[in-house]
């Protein structure tokens, strides 16, 4: 009676292995929602605390940077070598559970289908069945990923054109009042308007591809000065000085931008972080004490500001409170996405 209650167990706990592992896969490159995967998550953090652990022998930045380049990249190639082990497990599960031999010859059994090997024969049409849907198994999962890298490397590109033009325009090293400037180049009355919407963009499919597509969060810039959290910041930061500091009506495309940034960047901060639980469509205003730029950086951005020729408030301490409150929108989740992802620090104004 035992004998058949343990083949049992593991007939089922085999099958429940091989749909979590195809749930995984699924919902990793195919459903197009934003889901936290347990399973892949076995994989990426013991990986990044390899790789932390390695770059934390390095005392330059530079070197720091060299090592975590190659976490994203290990992570998701090791991601269908634990699919097919767990899938490879599972089966191994099942044929013992049938009565297929004993752990070993049902383990070469269920690499043999796996891989597509066809070095084991099977007993009855019911086995031959499962060897079969297995091999389809390995191959759908090996076929997901391989298809889902132009994808991934894509749309990579598209975010990194974005933070290499930003970077050009924000100066060396980059701040967000000159960028201010450069927006404001011909005419000290109106912003550029195309480039405020291509941002708007740009952050809508920052969104979607870094909450669909988490593990592309970590994949580096091809520069150790650039990324993707700090080029956000940029951005943001200009938008909060224009609203905070210049006189006149607001540019509605600018005002469209930020809040567009705001909610991409606090859905994301979100999805990586566990330990808050809040509605995705509301923005992350936060009464905690934020690390603000200091008075004088923000003074000395307003001077700048002025030696441009833009219109500014007259009462700096207003502009400075209004900026203040602007900024505590997104900072808490930039300075945490900044984090995990190692990204670089840069002047804030």
């Amino acid at each position: 009676m035992l004998f058949y209650a343990l083949h049992a167990l593991a007939f089922i706990a085999g099958v429940v292995l091989v749909i979590i592992t195809l749930s995984a896969a699924i919902r990793s490159f195919v459903l197009p929602r934003n889901e936290v995967v347990k399973l892949n998550t076995y994989v990426f953090r013991p990986l990044r605390t390899l790789f932390d652990f390695a770059s934390s022998r390095h005392k330059t930045f530079s070197g720091r940077d060299r090592v975590q380049a190659h976490y994203a990249p290990v992570a998701l190639v090791a991601l269908p070598v634990v699919w097919l082990a767990v899938v490879a497990l599972g089966f191994t599960g099942i044929y013992w559970g049938m009565n297929e031999g004993d752990w070993l010859d049902c383990f070469q059994l269920s690499g043999s289908s796996l891989l597509t090997l066809g070095t084991h024969k099977t007993r009855g049409p019911i086995v031959t069945a499962f060897t079969f849907a297995e091999a389809t198994l390995g191959l759908l999962l090996l076929t997901l990923l391989i298809s889902y890298l132009p994808t991934i490397y894509q749309a990579f590109s598209r975010r990194e054109l974005v933070v290499s033009r930003v970077e050009l325009r924000a100066g060396a090293p980059p701040t967000a009042s000159t960028l201010l400037l450069w927006l404001y180049r011909r005419d000290v009355q109106a912003p550029d308007t195309a480039q405020w919407e291509a941002w708007e963009g740009w952050f809508m499919e920052l969104e979607e591809s870094h909450t669909s597509l988490p593990i592309l969060s970590f994949f580096r810039s091809p520069q150790p000065g650039r990324s993707w959290v700090t080029t956000a910041s940029l951005i943001l930061d200009s938008a909060a000085l224009m609203f905070s500091s210049l006189e006149g009506p607001h540019n509605q495309q600018a005002e469209l931008t930020f809040k567009a940034g705001c909610v991409s960047i606090n859905r994301i901060f979100r999805f990586f972080n566990e330990d808050i639980h809040t509605k995705p469509s509301e923005l992350l205003p936060d009464n905690e004490p934020l690390e603000n730029p200091h008075r004088a950086e923000f003074d000395e951005a307003y001077a700048r500001l002025a030696e441009g020729g833009l219109p500014l408030r007259r009462n700096r301490d207003e502009a400075w409170q209004h900026y203040h409150e602007l900024r505590s929108r997104y900072t808490t989740a930039l300075e945490f996405l900044g984090r995990i992802t190692m990204a670089p620090e840069v002047k804030d104004l």
